[in-house]
């Protein structure tokens, strides 16, 4: 890679935030105790209870008892997010936050260990790679305030990935899942001397015909005390998918002829590598100030062959394409090499960053400070291919973009007595260009945010802690959104002022409780129907989003306990028309006062478990409200089936866990959607349906 002026700059702020390591130590009067390397977006559960913004901790113990086969399933179990199926696998969650549209997860920050997971969080937050849930020991969700320190995207909310801490001593586990859709898991994790090796491999058939997914991530870290006051976490991951699985969804024909499992297509193919590493640094400059500072690459491709995006397409109107265009509007069950095309389009992203961040403990409370810089190019390309099988084909797109993004926060808390109060402040500079390779055209657009925020907290005592704040959020456009051509279009950045008040409650040991209500009311909110057919256009408008989140536990004396996740939102609404970008005309059925599309006003996940002696068994329910699939509130399904309502609908998912303390060995059976229940999770490019039932048998072994 060759020199430029961003690596430039990143030589110099790696020896800024490095060059402690030649510091003479020797006059310390005190060791210093380190913990590991991380950027925790919330911390313990004790600093959990405390903060002045809304924040759930998904634990281990829950994720592993539970069996969760997808990050959709772990993110259900946290209030205020709905995640849409895509393939089966969650190697594609579609995240919403508060209301927002899921497509994609393009509303949501998503960090691992405090690190940007997203291949391009500046240019092009669409989440085509998401790591297997196996490998995480824990998932953070922070909403409110709190979330403006980890931008550039302010306005849904921060999910953080915790990987597994490396082990001291030598140990490790094995484990293997099998289930029906020839579903294969096996697992490895081993350690020692502050090394971690996890291995994770996936198999098996997604949610519909001729779909059949396979996944291997691997991941290496290593933590080390260079001395009392320096320790690094290195971390290395190769993640990588070939699976046969498609894009379009399902016509009304073709679903109400066929079932949802139905898809025709059976030479579409995705094939993704990503390498990611990444160094973590702690200085312990004192007792009470400690400089973190993460470097961070990762390098992905993604090549997408496909023969058609939705279930409206006709490929530009290829050979025989429109007939069988046609034939699908109709519910004839098709043989698709009769359309005599496909696509392939073909992604390449590099990332890499460094960001120190500064924290300082002082009699007043806490300053936390940081600075990021962070570089992003794109190398998107599309070849459209004369067969169903084509892995070549005529270039018709060819584009180089590029983000350089330099973005610096300050935050301080200040305790007084029960109640602290924490104002925040974030500066975003973002810097973005665009190459046509096909015909020469360049264009760049650099912008420009400040985003404040403030929130306060009221701690009781150790049973009751109130809270609440205000921030504005702020997500940028996406590079090939911002610049079209050789000049810019006339879309703007997202701008929102969100609010919440709630509170934490634990009255006893045994009851957990925290509720919160918000309101977040855009100026600016861009929308975007389905990222691959452009359907509905590029639009914008203003909408208002408000409703309550509860989540509870209770553990029972007798062994028994049970959770809750429950998210009412009962305004998600337009307040003006949205508006196309490209020539300003009202989307299709768009007015003032209609309520946004996937956005259902109830979600809960309830569970119920008891564990005795050896035993533990739990049954979770899983229940989503009816949503509207276009700005027009349309009830009716269309002939594509990409409009029309999407009935509300309740699935169920068990697990039973036995374990054998002297052979070191648990043993479990899990059921997913236990009564095998076909309901429709999605319309942007045509009708996909949700998870089949499932069940899986499997074992872990420690050593």
């Amino acid at each position: 890679m060759k020199m430029t002026l961003s690596w430039i700059n990143l030589a110099l702020l790696s020896a800024f935030s490095t060059i402690a390591l030649s510091e003479d130590i020797s006059q310390a009067k005190k060791q210093l105790l380190l913990e590991v390397p991380r950027v925790d977006v919330i911390g313990t559960k004790d600093q959990q209870f405390k903060q002045s913004s809304t924040s759930t901790i998904v634990e281990q113990k829950e994720l592993e008892s539970a069996h969760v086969m997808t990050t959709n399933e772990a993110l259900r179990k946290v209030p205020g997010v709905v995640v849409r199926d895509e393939e089966g696998f969650g190697i594609r969650p579609n995240v919403s936050i508060r209301g927002l549209n899921p497509t994609r997860s393009t509303k949501v920050m998503l960090l691992e260990d405090g690190i940007p997971l997203a291949y391009a969080p500046y240019g092009d937050n669409a989440s085509y790679y998401y790591p297997s849930i196996d490998r995480f020991s824990r998932i953070e969700v922070q909403k409110g305030a709190n979330q403006v320190k980890f931008g550039p995207q302010t306005i849904g909310g921060v999910i953080n990935h915790i990987t597994p801490d490396a082990r001291e001593e030598f140990g490790g586990w094995a484990s293997v899942m099998f289930g029906n859709r020839d579903y294969k898991n096996a697992r490895f994790n081993i350690g020692g001397n502050g090394m971690l090796l996890d291995y994770t491999h996936k198999s098996g058939e997604g949610n519909r015909d001729n779909t059949n997914l396979n996944i291997d991530d691997l991941n290496f870290k290593i933590t080390k005390a260079i001395n009392d006051f320096h320790a690094v976490t290195f971390r290395a991951n190769y993640f990588s998918e070939n699976s046969q699985v498609g894009y379009s969804g399902l016509t009304s024909a073709e679903f109400n002829n066929f079932g949802g499992e139905y898809y025709p297509y059976k030479n579409d193919s995705f094939d993704t590598k990503r390498y990611g590493l990444s160094l973590t640094h702690d200085w312990q400059i004192s007792d009470s100030a400690l400089l973190r500072t993460n470097y961070y690459y990762s390098y992905f491709d993604r090549d997408w062959w496909r023969s058609s995006s939705n279930s409206n397409d006709n490929l530009g109107g290829a050979s025989n394409c429109t007939l069988l265009r046609d034939q699908r509007l109709a519910g004839v069950r098709v043989d698709p090499s009769i359309c005599q095309a496909n696509q392939g389009r073909q992604r390449t992203y590099e990332t890499y960053g460094v960001e120190p961040r500064l924290t300082v403990d002082h009699g007043m409370g806490q300053l936390e400070l940081g600075f990021r810089a962070h570089f992003e190019d794109q190398d998107r390309r599309q070849d459209n291919g004369n067969t169903t099988t084509a892995r070549s084909g005529v270039r018709v797109e060819d584009n180089i973009r590029k983000t350089d993004a330099y973005s610096g926060f300050v935050s301080n808390r200040f305790d007084i007595g029960q109640f602290n109060i924490t104002p925040v402040l974030r500066y975003e500079y973002i810097d973005n260009s665009r190459k046509n390779n096909l015909n020469g055209q360049r264009g760049s657009e650099s912008l420009t945010e400040w985003v404040p925020g403030i929130s306060a907290a009221y701690t009781v005592n150790d049973q009751y802690t109130l809270y609440g704040g205000v921030h504005r959020g702020f997500a940028p456009p996406r590079v090939e959104d911002l610049i079209v051509g050789n000049g810019s279009t006339e879309v703007g950045v997202e701008r929102s002022t969100n609010y919440e008040l709630g509170f934490r409650a634990r009255p006893t040991k045994a009851l957990s409780i925290e509720s919160t209500a918000f309101y977040n009311d855009f100026d600016n909110l861009i929308a975007v129907g389905s990222v691959a057919a452009n359907l509905p256009a590029l639009s914008e408008g203003k909408a208002k989003f408000g409703g309550l989140e509860v989540l509870g536990s209770y553990q029972f004396d007798n062994g028994m306990y049970t959770r809750l996740a429950y998210t009412w939102t009962p305004i998600a609404e337009q307040t003006s028309p949205f508006r196309r970008v490209d020539n300003n005309v009202i989307v299709g059925g768009s007015a003032s006062g209609n309520r946004q599309p996937y956005a259902p006003e109830n979600t809960i996940t309830a569970a119920f478990g008891y564990r005795v002696g050896s035993w533990d068994a739990m049954i979770e329910a899983v229940h989503v409200g009816k949503q509207y699939a276009d700005f027009a509130e349309t009830e009716a399904v269309n002939a594509t089936g990409q409009n029309g309502e999407i009935s509300s609908y309740t699935i169920y998912n068990a697990a039973i866990n036995y374990k054998m303390p002297e052979y070191k060995t648990t043993i479990f059976l899990v059921g997913k959607n236990i009564f095998d229940k076909e309901y429709i999770v999605d319309r942007t490019r045509g009708i996909l349906t949700g998870m089949p039932g499932l069940i899986q048998v499997g074992a872990r072994y420690d050593f």
